[in-house]
């Protein structure tokens, strides 16, 4: 193969074919191509864009760059959700065991957090005992005995898209929607799926900061999606405010739990619902999204996800004794600090980016994809936009490794929120 062909080509805006897609992706994968050609390929593709084709015979060739699960026969559709991430958003917790209990089978491969983003497995590697790192029998037996699994990528799966995402991150080509498709998209249809839901996150704290980005962004996904093979559907979330009234790995947890226990915030809630009721209607178990609702909701409250929770982490190695000891706990850090509303108001504004940056900083998230977590820093009681505050209520508090951070973490905070003297517009 003529590697540089095929950047000249793309250089100057000429689509190239599923064969030669296919056969970079295999070289490259194989090691045969020098990751310098590759990033000048990246490049040509940031600057030039991929067709629609071209970004399904990428999607599909990094797909079968590697093992891609096998299921058997089961009436149980094979589901998913994905995130584009955001803060506080932990949504894939408490949605799996209630996709399970609604009849699904749910093999959800996760990822980690970077910089301020929050990551499924990061938050799941704060329950004591919990294992991440699966080999593909464990996740298929689990999947079909337990009904749902949270689990990292293995290394036979999606090579292609190790490889290709390290280069784009060091060659400034992470933002092509195109390639972000491709990268999500590969990774999704390696588990064989018959229906997805992608959340497609936007504002301060998202990488689409704007709504019509997002809308583009998800469109691209969707189409991509159908073509595929996968029934894809997505919906669009502000990601101005955190998810929640929590953000910080474990904190996260406790939450999660807490919405699978029916006292979980409003709106996560809501979005746990509506994530599997889009599920249930593209795969036909519910005629309407208002009975497809009624459905979730019913099942989320009924205590039946709660208990498949631990059914869940159980067989991933959980110690539920000492999960649940730790669950009581008021709060695990060895710190913790009030920011309190110096006057009356309404909670104008809760900057989810700024809230993020406060976290990573306390040892919460990653500058560098190496660096160790503090999985028990975070905030939480997050008072949220539209709420009526009293002068010295409480506006979130903050769990930190000592005193002095709680403390320096409360002062940058209090820019987070702004207070007005009427409700502002939902």
């Amino acid at each position: 193969m003529n590697f540089l062909s095929l950047i000249e080509a793309k250089r100057e805006g000429k689509p190239l074919t599923r064969e030669e897609i296919q056969a970079f992706v295999t070289a490259f994968t194989a090691g045969q191509v020098p990751d310098y050609q590759m990033a000048a390929l990246l490049m040509a593709i940031f600057f030039r864009g991929l067709t629609t084709a071209e970004t399904a015979a990428l999607t599909l060739a990094m797909r079968d760059s590697g093992e891609v699960l096998t299921f058997p026969a089961d009436p149980r559709p094979l589901v998913d959700k994905h995130s584009t991430g955001g803060i506080g958003d932990k949504v894939s917790l408490p949605l799996a065991p209630l996709l399970a209990c609604l009849g699904f089978r749910v093999p959800m491969i996760s990822g980690r957090g970077l910089g301020i983003t929050g990551g499924t497995l990061d938050k799941l590697d704060s329950i004591p005992g919990f294992q991440t790192a699966l080999p593909v029998p464990k996740i298929i037996a689990q999947v079909q005995n337990v009904g749902c699994v949270i689990c990292g990528q293995t290394a036979t799966m999606v090579p292609a898209d190790k490889k290709m995402y390290a280069l784009r991150d060091a060659s400034g080509t992470v933002p092509s929607i195109p390639l972000i498709v491709a990268s999500i998209l590969s990774k999704k249809l390696a588990e064989n799926l018959e229906a997805l839901i992608l959340d497609v996150k936007y504002g301060a704290a998202a990488f689409m900061p704007t709504k019509a980005e997002a809308q583009k962004l998800a469109a691209a996904m969707v189409a991509l999606g159908n073509e595929c093979g996968t029934n894809t559907r997505a919906i669009l979330t502000d990601m101005n405010t955190p998810l929640g009234r929590a953000a910080g790995n474990w904190l996260e947890v406790k939450e999660s739990v807490e919405c699978l226990e029916g006292q979980g915030p409003t709106d996560l809630q809501q979005l746990v619902i509506e994530c599997a009721a889009n599920l249930l209607v593209q795969t036909k178990k519910a005629t309407t999204p208002a009975l497809a609702r009624r459905l979730a909701a019913d099942c989320l409250a009924s205590g039946q996800p709660r208990q498949k929770w631990d059914e869940m982490i159980l067989a991933q190695g959980a110690d539920l004794a000492t999960f649940n000891q730790k669950l009581a706990l008021d709060s695990t850090a060895a710190a913790v600090a009030e920011l309190t509303a110096d006057r009356a108001g309404y909670v104008s504004q809760c900057d989810a980016r700024l809230m993020g940056e406060v976290i990573r900083d306390l040892g919460g998230g990653r500058l560098a994809q190496d660096a160790k977590i503090d999985y028990d820093v975070g905030v939480d009681r997050i008072a949220k936009p539209g709420e009526r505050v009293e002068k010295a209520a409480t506006l979130c508090r903050v769990h930190a490794a000592d005193a002095a951070q709680a403390d320096a973490a409360v002062e940058r905070l209090a820019a987070a929120f702004h207070l007005s003297t009427g409700r502002p517009a939902a």
